[in-house]
């Protein structure tokens, strides 16, 4: 097996790479226990032999060194492995700010329009993608459309791409896409809402089951391991296809806000036995402490 191989676990979560895992087990000090790992990957139903394999592959690819073998080998990171673990802290912090009121829409849509020719392709796909990441919606052909305000974000990637030139930005307040022009409507209409609300249901669905684990209590450090793995894919399976339109623009309730709040519950709960300053303490939970504190002492987006 590969290490895209996927394992299962605790019912209701996304399966999960075998990589994942090590990139949420290295610690604050950039290095990797493969007694912990091992143990992990156990209770996520991943084999010993894929774990050696997707660490042989790392070591393989340069980004960890291995000393020591088997359970008794610690892996050191040679580059940043975070950003595989949540969205961007940005991100997650303006979705709270969001959830908390601190976000009002101002009522303007951000339009993006390009025209890069065949012989840049490479550079075009490039900008779509990154238009796609941000929220936007397609439009039409070459136009997208977000609510959110990104501008300065997409000029800086299209000249990194050297497409600046091609670039058309404009803002309105009055959009309308042939007889639609309520704003609810049009959101309704450009972005998967049902689709993403059912991912934060799941997401939802899981945090409750870990709270209610954790207020049983009983869990080993291992067991927590593992379910702070398992949050962490599950609250990116949600986040990452969200495109975090301003509540102004959503059904009521929203499942979003719930689940970020089940969410944020559950990490309070897993980084009780894992202090911020602790250099053994899984960078995971740093990450996510830091994403996840409270609204009104976020920067905004």
């Amino acid at each position: 097996m590969t290490d895209s191989t996927h394992a299962g676990g605790r019912a209701g979560r996304p399966e999960i790479p075998t990589r994942l895992v090590v990139h949420a087990l290295v610690r604050t000090d950039g290095t990797v226990d493969a007694d912990q790992l091992y143990t992990v990957a156990g209770l996520l139903g991943m084999s010993d032999q894929q774990i050696r394999l997707c660490v042989k592959r790392l070591v393989a690819e340069g980004r960890f060194t291995q000393e020591g073998r088997g359970r008794k080998a610690t892996l050191r990171a040679l580059a940043e492995v975070t950003g595989s673990l949540a969205p961007d802290a940005a991100y997650v912090r303006h979705a709270y700010r969001q959830d908390a009121g601190l976000a009002p829409w101002d009522g303007t849509w951000h339009l993006f329009a390009f025209a890069v020719p065949e012989a840049r392709r490479t550079a075009r796909d490039a900008l779509r993608e990154r238009l796609l990441h941000l929220g936007a919606a397609p439009v039409q052909n070459g136009l997208y459309v977000t609510a959110n305000s990104v501008t300065e974000v997409v000029e800086a990637h299209a000249r990194h791409l050297g497409v600046i030139d091609t670039l058309t930005r404009l803002t309105t307040t009055d959009l309308r896409i042939g007889d639609i022009a309520e704003p609810r409507a049009l959101a309704a209409a450009l972005w998967p809402l049902a689709d993403i609300a059912q991912r934060h249901d799941r997401l939802a669905a899981f945090a409750e089951t870990c709270l209610a684990e954790l207020a049983e209590g009983g869990l080993s450090g291992a067991g927590r391991l593992t379910m702070a793995v398992e949050l962490a894919a599950q609250f990116t399976t949600a986040m990452e296809p969200d495109p975090l339109l301003p509540p102004e623009l959503l059904p009521r309730p929203w499942p979003g806000t719930r689940a970020r709040r089940l969410a944020a519950a559950c990490w309070n709960h897993l980084r009780e036995n894992h202090p911020p300053g602790d250099t053994h303490t899984p960078a995971v939970f740093a990450l996510y402490s830091d994403t996840m504190a409270p609204a009104q002492d976020q920067a905004p987006l």
